[in-house]
């Protein structure tokens, strides 16, 4: 049986395989036998937890360009495995690293790319990607027709289920043509939000829209996030007025999430936003109107000044945590 290429997903912070890895794994098994794309040292703690997901095989790469040239190296060392072991698929997370990698992993294999899905099983000609569309309503079943095909994975929509293996760890040399070089990464800056876990793929998102006010208020979503160890997103309106950046816009033509918590903090609820956040397993909204459509998908609601409801909860989890 022909393996299945996993491109390990590293936390923000301290570079560790993070959780995300164990979503691919759950679903590389179901394929063949998978081998994880290890882009850097091979930590014991790192090589524990793949095996306890289903890791068969550990191919570590170790060099600097994977640091200072991150989306063009990442390509090159998979395009040089696909083509040494000829797999039954390649599976990258679904968030905007991942998304370039598989673009461009793609257009060099003269491969088939299916975006976004949040199931794959066997078929009978080959992998087969289920998609969820039009707010849910729908799956969608796809397969590649040419090359080796290679799927992005929203991983907060896969429930990683462990198979724990001994894994056999090895590592790989590539050669990086001058073409990687091209584009430099020279410098890393970082603020809060830069501490937190990526948009596509964190477990808990606090989101921010109109009914914040001002962009001095919309610093609540951030304190908020912090204090529960999540990541910052906002409202179309919200990124349209300056409130939060581009890159952290919750919408169809911004991030889909599915986080494990989201924390909607005046946001009415378009149909665009909730049609990228409403397969979170847990909503809790906060919002003035109690018409707002947000509080159709809410599992909790608020109806609320969310500049009084916010402050009494960050008290509240100050207070848990100094007992604890």
């Amino acid at each position: 049986m022909r393996p299945v290429l996993v491109l390990a997903d590293h936390t923000v912070t301290d570079r560790s395989v993070c959780r995300s890895t164990g979503a691919l794994l759950t679903l590389a098994r179901r394929l063949g036998p998978p081998t994880v794309v290890l882009c850097g040292p091979a930590d014991p703690a790192d090589i524990a937890m793949l095996g306890r997901f289903g890791a068969t095989r550990i191919a570590t790469v170790t060099r600097s360009e994977l640091d200072e040239h991150p989306a063009a190296a990442r390509v090159e060392v998979l395009v040089q495995l696909t083509r040494r072991t000829t797999p039954a698929a390649v599976l990258v997370a679904s968030h905007r690293l991942g998304q370039e990698v598989a673009a461009r992993l793609c257009a060099r294999l003269s491969s088939g790319l299916i975006t976004d899905v949040v199931d794959l099983r066997r078929g009978a000609d080959g992998p087969v990607g289920v998609q969820s569309v039009l707010l849910g309503a729908y799956r969608v079943e796809s397969s590649v027709t040419r090359g080796t095909p290679v799927f992005t994975v929203r991983t907060d929509a896969v429930v990683p289920v462990a198979a724990p293996v001994e894994p056999v760890v090895e590592r790989v040399e590539v050669r990086f043509p001058p073409a990687v070089r091209a584009v430099r990464r020279i410098a890393r800056r970082s603020g809060g939000a830069g501490l937190r876990p990526d948009l596509a793929t964190a477990a808990i998102v606090v989101a921010g829209g109109r009914g914040l006010g001002s962009h001095q208020s919309f610093g609540l979503v951030g304190a908020l996030a912090e204090a529960l160890r999540g990541t910052v997103g906002g409202s179309h309106t919200a990124t349209e007025l300056g409130w939060c950046p581009r890159g952290q816009q919750i919408d169809q033509l911004g991030t889909i999430v599915h986080p494990r918590l989201y924390l909607a903090l005046g946001i009415s609820g378009s149909v665009r936003h909730r049609a990228a956040m409403q397969h979170a397993e847990k909503i809790v909204a906060v919002d003035r109107n109690p018409a707002a459509p947000i509080f159709d998908l809410a599992d909790l609601g608020v109806v609320g000044d969310v500049h009084r409801v916010v402050p009494e909860l960050l008290a509240e989890i100050a207070r848990r945590k100094a007992t604890r």
